[in-house]
């Protein structure tokens, strides 16, 4: 029989009781006290969507809090998420002019409510025609003609068919603006009027902000939310359900509330893209504005002269 490793054994034993007892009889809480605690049902239940496809139903309380993104570094944030190629899709039939996506793009960007990167016109073919409601934001182009004049590589296309822009790089030519045939570039003419602590942050190509004097904004996709699974911020906020966005490689789209395949919501609906002629092949399709939910008349009282 080996005396040492019985000596060792009853040595490390008796360390164990020595410490189990110290931790009872100090003011601390003894780590293995309720190891097998489980948490008290509140009733309140959740819909998840399980890993076979299924809606289940849970009870709040078992749920783990989702710990926060850890921050990506600018080449990361300029590459874009792997395997996905982000797209958009506006029902036009749905839209009446409430402006809360707009709301909800200028709050999380702390944009100046002159400079907004989503914009809502109304629009009217001809004198015989009926006229609607047209939410535009950037088209974040497969040929974005925007990212090929960037004399300083400022704008550029990511591989999951976002455009972005980095305000630590944009030196306010413009160029960017004179090229984009959509007109949804703003330009910062003067000092964002943000808090001081999101002035002091560090810029974030992701999430846009904070925003600088003499740079160009836009809309950017809210690729911070697409990271953490979530949906942008105007398609959550939109009471009507007008905008959907996805993820082409997978052919889904959503608006939170409903989910569509893409290539069939396309094909069904008739959708199109703004200036396709041109070749910048848009990411932003629109569906047209037959059997509105509204009658245009009624979204009026949200236009601004």
């Amino acid at each position: 029989m080996d005396t040492n490793n019985t000596s060792r054994k009853e040595f490390l034993a008796a360390m164990l009781l020595t410490g189990l007892a110290a931790t009872g009889c100090s003011d601390k809480k003894n780590p293995f006290e309720n190891i097998d605690e489980k948490p008290q049902a509140t009733g309140e239940k959740v819909k998840l969507l399980s890993v076979d496809g299924e809606v289940i139903e849970v009870d709040r309380a078992f749920l783990k809090p989702v710990p926060e993104m850890p921050h990506i570094s600018n080449s990361e944030e300029r590459k874009g998420i792997a395997g996905k190629k982000f797209v958009m899709v506006i029902d036009l039939s749905r839209c009446k002019n409430l402006r809360k996506c707009q709301n909800a793009c200028n709050h999380m960007h702390h944009i100046h409510s002159d400079l907004n990167w989503l914009k809502v016109y109304p629009m009217k073919e001809d004198a015989h025609t009926a006229p609607y409601w047209q939410p535009t934001t950037c088209m974040h182009c497969d040929e974005p003609p925007c990212v090929k004049v960037c004399p300083v590589d400022a704008t550029f296309k990511r591989q999951d068919g976002i455009v972005l822009i980095d305000s630590d790089r944009c030196i306010g030519c413009r160029f960017c603006m004179a090229a984009c045939p959509y007109s949804t570039r703003v330009f910062n003419w003067e000092k964002p009027d943000i808090p001081q602590d999101i002035a002091d942050q560090p810029y974030s190509c992701e999430t846009s902000i904070p925003q600088k004097k003499g740079t160009v904004g836009k809309c950017d996709f809210c690729p911070d939310m697409a990271r953490k699974g979530e949906l942008p911020h105007c398609v959550s906020a939109c009471p009507n359900g007008t905008f959907f966005f996805g993820d082409m490689n997978e052919d889904s789209v959503t608006n939170g509330a409903e989910t569509f395949r893409f290539t069939d919501l396309i094909r069904d609906k008739a959708g199109y893209r703004l200036m396709d002629d041109l070749g910048t092949k848009p990411s932003v399709y629109y569906l047209p504005p037959v059997n509105r939910n509204f009658p245009f008349e009624k979204g009026l009282e949200n236009e601004k002269s």
